[in-house]
């Protein structure tokens, strides 16, 4: 199957799963992260409601990652699918402390750890433009507990290099 219909098949399981309809951005071709890891990505975004735990939504993103064949085995590898948990609503975990640490580690440390729990909101969405192009037209007006900038402030922040590549596949719904 080829990634943007993987891309939409998993946004379609998602929405089943979830019990919520997803307002769904379009499908973007995004550079490999890290760089030079692998192929081209298609990204998206979706928001929706959600009234279960974050670890029960993340528990049900891994699944659907698997049912697409995704194993995990290195962090930061090529792989099949990967469904992030970005953020959900103003929550904050495991603390602000946490996630601050996890926000300014170097990246070449963060290739080789894995937290021992989930971290919310994601520590690096800030800075990657992949991240922040497709989210921004599903929500560019949620603002981050910890940072408080919009999601449109934290795109229109980041330098130029960080949307290299980063372009839609389709027109503007």
């Amino acid at each position: 199957m080829p990634p943007y219909e993987a891309v939409s098949a998993a946004m379609d399981r998602l929405e089943a799963v979830g019990g919520s309809p997803l307002s769904r951005s379009r499908l973007w071709r995004t550079p490999a992260f890290p760089p030079g890891s692998g192929p081209e990505f298609v990204n998206a975004a979706a928001a929706f409601d959600w009234h279960g735990t974050a670890e029960d939504l993340l528990e049900r993103l891994h699944g659907i990652e698997e049912a697409f064949g995704r194993r995990r085995t290195a962090r930061w590898e090529a792989r099949i699918m990967d469904l992030d948990l970005l953020a959900l609503g103003d929550l904050v975990l495991p603390d602000r402390e946490e996630f601050l640490r996890w926000q300014h580690l170097p990246p070449a440390e963060a290739a080789r750890r894995t937290p021992e729990r989930l971290i919310l909101p994601h520590p690096r969405m800030a800075e990657r433009g992949f991240v922040l192009a497709p989210l921004a037209e599903v929500a560019p007006d949620w603002r981050h507990p910890v940072l408080g900038r919009t999601v449109a402030e934290m795109r229109d922040a980041l330098p130029p290099a960080a949307l290299e590549g980063v372009a839609p596949l389709g027109p503007a719904a």
